[in-house]
């Protein structure tokens, strides 16, 4: 993504995503809460993409960071009660900062001891740890336990949810396309290579860890904000798969196609429910002919990921050759 470009698209989006969330009143519910889904899932998949898409590191631990994010900025929040507008913003800022912060500190705790290693070793490491994180926040009693933690303030809307995604790109794009985001790249491309001529791997592999997890804490503050109840089981490890075939299937180390993927894998399950209510189609005389849809949803679900997983293994929205990317350097 060109850069020049990249900052029109970020002021573009944050004003648009403003100007739309002054009328979410007026929107349907559950509509509403879908476009929540899509912000937070943009944020996590584009997030991971950094780390595994274009620093070639395997992590399947991401949704450990987004727990660590929304706990930190529901705890802060939950400290408040009634505010005006401008306050409640202000502290909802501080907090998902905090979960950020968090979940980047997190990032770094698991990151330099771990990111030596390579490849199913790292993937195995990552798992771990997210696991660590869901059965410590089971066992504290402080934070609800298994019983879940109540978040006081809905807080979060589409000037937040779509803004910060916008955000998250702008800087991923940035961040890639500089001097700095080559040493990202050369890790990808050949590890060794990059040692033999004075590139600190690790270094890089760590960076990338702790950006990803800042903006899954982000995203982790959105999620709890949105959802106002959670549970250590919402962070599992088949939320971390979730976004990792997101990342996959829009193109390993392609930003936009990412993108797309988390807004179709998002949309697809709840398109698969609403197909199922469907009362009556043409030519058929029984009421919700479609309702088998429904209980077998999420079966059709990962039939499909598998098909185009199958169909195109290098990324449904990548259509160049793999392993050319094209870098452009921040002025």
């Amino acid at each position: 993504m060109n850069l020049r470009h990249a900052k029109t698209f970020l002021l573009g989006a944050i004003v648009l995503s403003f100007l739309v969330s002054l009328f979410s009143n007026q929107i349907n519910s559950y509509p509403l809460y879908i476009a929540y889904d899509i912000g937070i899932s943009i944020i996590m998949a584009v997030s991971l993409n950094l780390i595994n898409g274009y620093t070639g590191q395997f992590s399947l631990g991401h949704a450990g960071f987004m727990a660590v994010g929304a706990y930190v900025s529901a705890v802060v929040t939950n400290h408040f009660g009634d505010l005006n507008i401008f306050a409640a913003n202000a502290i909802f800022a501080v907090a998902l900062v905090a979960g950020g912060l968090a979940a980047a500190v997190a990032g770094l705790l698991v990151g330099i001891p771990t990111l030596r290693l390579r490849g199913d070793y790292l993937a195995i490491v990552t798992l771990g740890f997210g696991e660590i994180i869901r059965v410590i926040l089971q066992n504290m009693d402080t934070v609800g336990g298994a019983r879940g933690l109540s978040v006081s303030h809905a807080w979060t809307n589409l000037f937040w949810a779509f803004g910060l995604s916008a955000v998250t790109i702008y800087v991923i794009a940035a961040l890639v396309n500089s001097t700095y985001g080559r040493g990202f790249i050369a890790v990808r491309d050949d590890e060794i290579a990059a040692e033999a001529i004075g590139i600190n791997t690790t270094k890089y592999k760590v960076t990338a860890f702790v950006i990803g997890a800042f903006f899954a804490g982000i995203a982790g503050g959105l999620y709890a904000h949105a959802k106002q109840f959670i549970t250590p089981g919402g962070f599992g490890f088949m939320q971390s798969i979730a976004f990792v075939v997101m990342v996959i299937l829009g193109g390993m180390g392609n930003t936009i196609g990412v993108v797309l993927a988390a807004i179709l894998l998002t949309l697809l399950p709840e398109g698969l429910r609403m197909l199922s209510d469907i009362q009556h189609l043409p030519g058929f005389t029984a009421e919700r002919p479609l309702s088998w849809v429904g209980d077998t949803r999420m079966i059709i679900y990962s039939l499909l990921l598998i098909i185009l997983m199958l169909t195109r293994p290098q990324g449904l929205f990548t259509f160049r050759k793999p392993g050319k990317i094209k870098v452009q350097c921040s002025e």
